[in-house]
């Protein structure tokens, strides 16, 4: 593990408990240095001043599976053409499902599903899962231009990995980016995730 991993570990795992999974709410949400599918190194700290969404995925996840039936990628070319940026984040271990045996399988999985992330991350051997609290796929972070972690949960409201069941769900994420594009505190900042257990390495 690297200095840089370790300090974003301890930093994380310091954070008050509040009784809720994830991390302490309007605190400076922690910075990472994780290589992405084209193989560079990406932080929090390059896209300073900016709205950043954090999405874990794992592409044999049936919870996964059915947001990528056009839901999630919708909302990252919603997210992204209002300036955010949207990194979608794998923590499976090696030999776990859902694990990418290297970049270029990943970025074919990507381009395959359509996918509108800004940057797929290849968090490998979960430092960034852990420092973060995820637990599930998907499991949704958003943190704001002053690098605040202003919303932490579920995509939406209905648990279910049913596709017909997108519709009558009301979508948190999007709910809390149009609050922080308004400038008012986000309504609903945090939601119990659902979805697949991440399986650390």
């Amino acid at each position: 593990m690297t200095l840089n991993r370790r300090i974003v570990l301890t930093a994380a795992l310091a954070l008050p408990a509040l009784g809720l999974p994830g991390l302490a709410l309007a605190r400076p949400a922690p910075d990472f240095a994780i290589k992405d599918a084209d193989g560079r190194l990406r932080t929090l700290s390059e896209f300073k001043g900016r709205i950043v969404v954090l999405e874990w995925l794992n592409r044999a996840c049936p919870y996964t599976q059915k947001h990528y039936h056009g839901n999630m990628q919708g909302l990252q070319v919603s997210a992204t053409r209002d300036g955010a940026v949207w990194l979608s984040v794998c923590s499976s271990g090696n030999w776990q499902p859902g694990h990418w045996s290297s970049g270029e399988a990943a970025k074919r999985w990507m381009k395959k599903n359509g996918s509108a992330a800004s940057a797929l991350l290849l968090d490998e051997d979960g430092v960034m899962g852990q420092a973060y609290g995820a637990k599930t796929t998907p499991n949704m972070y958003v943190i704001d231009p002053a690098g605040q972690l202003v919303y932490q949960g579920a995509i939406d409201d209905v648990p279910t990995s049913k596709v017909e069941d997108i519709g009558r769900a009301n979508n948190l994420v999007a709910a809390a980016l149009a609050d922080v594009h308004a400038g008012r505190p986000v309504r609903t900042p945090f939601s119990q995730p659902y979805g697949c257990g991440i399986k650390y390495g």
